[in-house]
Formats: structure tokens, sequence, C-alpha cells
């Protein structure tokens, strides 16, 4: 399974993605803030610009496993090797603030008045990605996750 995920717009801490699975638009992505880190930096270079618990992760090309995740008491997806990042899962959230450098889902977002962005319907986003991926595990398939930007100047 390819997940891609499309960052599209930009407010003052926030991010917009659009997830696609094998090419199809699966719900939208919040993230924190894009300081422009991708895979190809050194970690020097990563940790000179990021912002802990404030900063997307770079962008790039990452394999997803599972995880136990002790905040959420429960086994999520897991972005594995993201460099200077650790325990960056999918999960649901609402609101910047809820993303600590993971990717929320929803089923749509709303602009708020400073600029942000805000995932609504985000327990069913999330629960729709979680069984097409665990569907991918069962049939032993690698589940990659590729994130990169592509900015709508409008959005």
């Amino acid at each position: 399974m390819e997940i891609l995920v499309k960052r599209v717009a930009q407010g003052p801490n926030t991010t917009l993605g659009h997830l696609y699975i094998d090419g199809v638009f699966e719900c939208y992505t919040l993230e924190d803030t894009d300081r422009g880190l991708h895979s190809k930096m050194t970690l020097a270079e990563l940790l000179r610009i990021k912002l802990h618990s404030w900063t997307c992760i770079p962008t790039g090309r990452y394999k997803l496993g599972k995880r136990y995740s002790p905040a959420f008491k429960r086994i999520l997806p897991w972005l594995l090797s993201v460099l200077g990042f650790e325990y960056i899962y999918f999960h649901s959230g609402n609101k910047h603030e809820e993303t600590k450098g993971c990717l929320l889902t929803g089923t749509d977002f709303k602009k708020l008045k400073n600029g942000d962005f805000y995932a609504t319907d985000s327990r069913p986003a999330f629960n729709s990605l979680w069984e097409k991926m665990e569907a991918a595990w069962a049939r032993n398939e690698e589940v990659w996750c590729a994130v990169e930007r592509e900015y709508i100047p409008s959005a």
C-alpha cells in the first residue's frame, strides 16, 4: 500500500494536507508547522530548525509499522525511521496542539479566523484509514507513506 500525503496549505501554526491511498483521495491531514525539513538533511541540520512538538516531519518516504501508544492506550500506525523524530503516528485529533509532530486525520477541515486549520470528523477518517492499513498488513503487504509539498496558493 502506498500512502501519499500532499501538504497543500499552511496557517501560522498548521499544515493542511490531502492523503491518498494508492492514488485515491482518502482524507485530509493536519500537521504542525512545515519548517522546510526534508529527508536528505543531516540530523544536525534538522535539529537546528526543528521545534520539538511544533514541527512537521521531513518530506520523504517512510515505511509504516504498528506500535502501542501509551498516550492513546492502543496500537497505532507508526512511521518508522523519521530522522530527528520519535514515535510519529497517524491518529485522530482536531487541532494542531494535539499533533506533537504526528499526522492527524479528518474527513473535512475548517479554516479558523487566525488562518490556522482545524480537522473535522477526525475519528471516522482515522478509523477508515486504519481499517485499510490493517487489511494491507493482513495481505502481507508493506505500507509506505510519502510526504510531499504541493502548496495551493489560494487554499
